[in-house]
């Protein structure tokens, strides 16, 4: 398992996408999987760098685990912002166009759908996001 604590700055972005894509790139993962991992990685970030501590800024933890049977990448966000649970929130309703769709959701809706798991629980003081990919 690698672990990076960094500031939940949307400047750091990259460095957490690069973080994560060595590991996932250390295993062999296919640049499909990777992508999907990319893009869940992004919203998961930005939701906690927009979100968790305002107006200050607080500190994120990802950690990158790659599971041998079946092989599956499971990367875990950790942060002490504002308790919040995204998966709490119902699911968009995609057949509606986006003029007539709520504002918000959409990116954590396509976290679950690109993800064989998803979860999150509030333990110790922190808000703990956990996706799984197989690959």
């Amino acid at each position: 398992m690698k672990e990076l604590t960094i500031s939940a700055e949307i400047p750091n972005l990259d460095t957490v996408i690069e973080f994560v894509n060595e590991e996932l790139e250390a295993h062999d993962c296919g640049p499909k999987v990777q992508m999907q991992i990319e893009v869940a990685v992004e919203e998961i970030f930005v939701n906690i760098a927009h979100y968790a501590y305002q107006p200050q800024i607080g500190t994120a933890t990802v950690r990158v685990e790659v599971q041998p049977e079946p092989q599956a990448a499971v990367i875990t966000f950790i942060d002490s912002g504002v308790p919040y649970d995204p998966l709490a929130k119902p699911d968009p309703d995609v057949t509606l166009s986006a003029e007539e769709r709520e504002v918000g959701g959409l990116g954590i809706y396509m976290v679950k759908k690109s993800m064989d798991d998803v979860s999150y629980e509030y333990k110790d003081g922190k808000n703990i996001f956990t996706i799984k990919k197989k690959f």
